[in-house]
């Protein structure tokens, strides 16, 4: 998502390619570690000079996106359990797994609320899973070395709740499966990153428009799903990246978003059940 040309490592992050730089120092560092700057923007350890002090630098992002790919593997297993249960690549009525595990309104209201989350780990083809797959391989990989482990997951798990909830509010008798809810969480969470680094949301706000395009270009594809992972991982990005800021750094980051990713999965869970 950078800007900038040539493309280094960043100083703090050994393997995490960057085009940014601090324009106090001139290191090479990723959209985590520089903040805003009346001119420019400063790496964290500059900034924490111009304070008097410089402690041992602290990563906050990821060393490796091992929760994105372990996500990948679960999912891709869950799709062979049900092909083998089913004896099809397309055609999942066989699959115990599938049929209770799909999203379906009614069976939803009778208390099966688990459907929420275990729909987004289900899908329909073997095209839709590679679809998404590849989507979480590309998206998730920086999100998690941006935000770090914990608080992707927290993006993903909100995001998949928030579709399901949609789906519930606006189309509960259509069956709907897949982990596009989520990836487009991870969209909305991409989109937060680059406007906390001060960068140029242009490619993430194409990116997005181009997929809610696709949306509707192509039938069978549900829409609610997408734009309810899309404003729930935005807003869980945000409470960790953005609200901080506006409450003037009078409580922890992390405190602020986890505590908004409870009350978001909370609403998404509460919209889910009593739509």
């Amino acid at each position: 998502m950078s800007t900038q040309l040539p493309a280094h490592e960043c100083v703090r992050h050994p393997g995490r390619v960057t085009g940014l730089s601090c324009t106090r120092c001139g290191r090479p560092a990723c959209a985590e570690c520089l903040r805003p700057a009346s001119v420019g923007q400063h790496c964290v350890d500059c900034v924490r000079a111009e304070r008097g002090w410089v402690p041992r630098a602290r990563i906050t992002g990821a060393a490796r996106p091992t929760a994105t790919y372990a996500l990948i593997a679960i999912n891709c297993l869950v799709f062979l359990i049900c092909a083998a249960q089913a004896g099809s690549a397309s055609a999942f009525g066989g699959s115990k797994v599938f049929v209770d595990g799909v999203l379906y309104g009614p069976a939803v209201a009778d208390g099966e609320v688990w459907r929420l989350l275990t729909s987004g780990f289900l899908h329909f083809s073997l095209l839709h899973i590679a679809v998404n797959m590849f989507s979480l391989y590309v998206l998730g990989r920086d999100v998690e070395l941006t935000m770090g482990t914990p608080r992707f997951l927290a993006v993903y798990g909100t995001a998949l709740l928030g579709g399901s909830a949609l789906v519930m509010l606006m189309s509960p008798n259509d069956i709907a499966a897949g982990a596009s809810g989520a990836i487009y969480g991870l969209m909305g969470a991409a989109l937060i990153v680059v406007l906390r680094a001060r960068l140029s949301p242009a490619p993430v706000l194409t990116l997005i428009a181009v997929n809610i395009a696709i949306t509707f270009a192509i039938p069978n594809i549900s829409l609610w799903a997408h734009l309810g992972g899309l404003v729930f991982g935005a807003a869980t990005a945000a409470a960790f990246l953005l609200l901080p800021g506006r409450l003037g750094g009078r409580v922890r980051s992390h405190t602020v978003g986890w505590a908004a990713t409870v009350v978001l999965v909370v609403v998404a869970i509460a919209l889910g059940v009593t739509a």
